[in-house]
């Protein structure tokens, strides 16, 4: 049987052991989005992970309305994003950066622009600011131009990734933001080739993946899911109809991994009746399969012992346990995670969090 500690080919990255760190966003840059030298340390302390992915990073302004929150579209961005790599690479680890474009979920205060999505809808919820939350704004539609436009956003961020000193890149297509927006009935409401079926609605998630393939490798390319349950009001009537078929592409793409993010009836952050999708996924794709969402040590252990999946992504746990990795191998009990520093500025409740002993 396989073991959740030993290693796994993640396309060109040795994972040197199965245990992910997913993708957290804390808000620790400045203003203008770029990383800052604590970030360094907070990666570094986490690089016992078979792999970190990094928090969501965004392709440009328009899709990163998120406060202090790092993007990948600047010079001075990739710049600063090169200690935390090489920080993360010295403690021999390996990291890759999630590209995020956040579509509705933005609000122009902190982008300066109206948001943009697949189709004229809003958040269902105020949305964090600079001030406070606010109230949202409905999207803008996006053109056939406007699609280019941020194809070509992806690329450069995937490029400039690299640049960075990143090992590859996560294409964030989850939890309600704008892959997921074209994905999901309930929010593309499109009549062209990007709506209606589910190959239409998958046609956006599949140019994004083309295009940094054709950037930086299929090897170093892998993708987020999120199939099932209702995510910032972005939810599907039938997830299985499109998030299969959409799966099957990107096995056929011949990416390095995809990660599913599925939240079950008694999730702890994020709910839902709707089924997991991950068995159904699996035997359409046959590249490494990735899992989260509340899974303990002992459901991890045997996720992977048992096939179901090739490797589990713990995200909170990594949060306020940076020795993850050797608490769960020796079964130590784990630090509980400070919601109030989660998006905080400095270092409390980000590099702080004591070690096993």
């Amino acid at each position: 049987m396989t073991s959740l500690f030993e290693p796994i080919e993640l396309g060109s990255i040795y994972a040197k052991n199965r245990i992910l760190m997913a993708p957290l966003t804390r808000g620790r840059g400045t203003r203008d989005h770029v990383p800052t030298p604590i970030m360094a340390e907070y990666y570094a302390q986490r690089a016992g992970a078979g792999l970190i992915i990094s928090e969501a990073t965004g392709i440009s302004r328009e899709g990163l309305g998120w406060p202090y929150a790092p993007g990948l579209w600047s010079q001075e961005q990739v710049e600063a994003w090169k200690p935390i790599t090489a920080a993360v690479h010295a403690k021999g680890g390996k990291i890759v950066a999630q590209l995020w474009h956040m579509g509705r979920m933005v609000h122009s205060s902190v982008t300066g622009q109206q948001p943009v999505s697949c189709s004229a809808t809003k958040a269902p919820e105020a949305l964090h600011t600079y001030d406070g939350k606010q109230a949202p704004e409905v999207a803008r539609p996006l053109t056939k131009e406007d699609i280019a436009r941020i194809l070509n956003d992806y690329e450069n961020a995937a490029r400039n990734a690299l640049q960075a000193g990143f090992d590859g890149v996560q294409i964030h297509a989850a939890n309600g933001y704008l892959i997921d927006e074209f994905l999901r009935d309930g929010t593309n409401h499109r009549s062209d080739e990007y709506g209606g079926s589910p190959e239409n609605r998958i046609r956006f998630l599949r140019e994004v993946t083309e295009r940094v393939i054709a950037t930086i490798g299929a090897h170093k390319t892998s993708v987020r899911l999120s199939p099932n349950g209702d995510t910032q009001g972005c939810i599907d009537s039938h997830p299985g109809q499109v998030f299969v078929p959409a799966a099957k592409l990107l096995n056929d793409l011949d990416i390095a991994f995809l990660e599913l993010r599925e939240p079950g009836p008694n999730g702890t952050f994020g709910k839902t009746d709707q089924p997991k999708l991950h068995g159904p996924i699996r035997e359409v794709f046959r590249k490494p399969l990735v899992l989260n969402q509340d899974y303990t040590r002992e459901e991890a252990i045997e996720t992977v012992a048992t096939g179901v999946a090739d490797a589990i992504s713990f995200g909170r746990p990594f949060l306020a346990n940076p020795d993850l990795v050797r608490r769960l191998e020796d079964n130590l009990p784990q630090n509980k995670d400070d919601i109030r520093t989660w998006y905080s500025q400095g270092a409390e409740g980000y590099t702080d969090y004591p070690l096993a002993r």
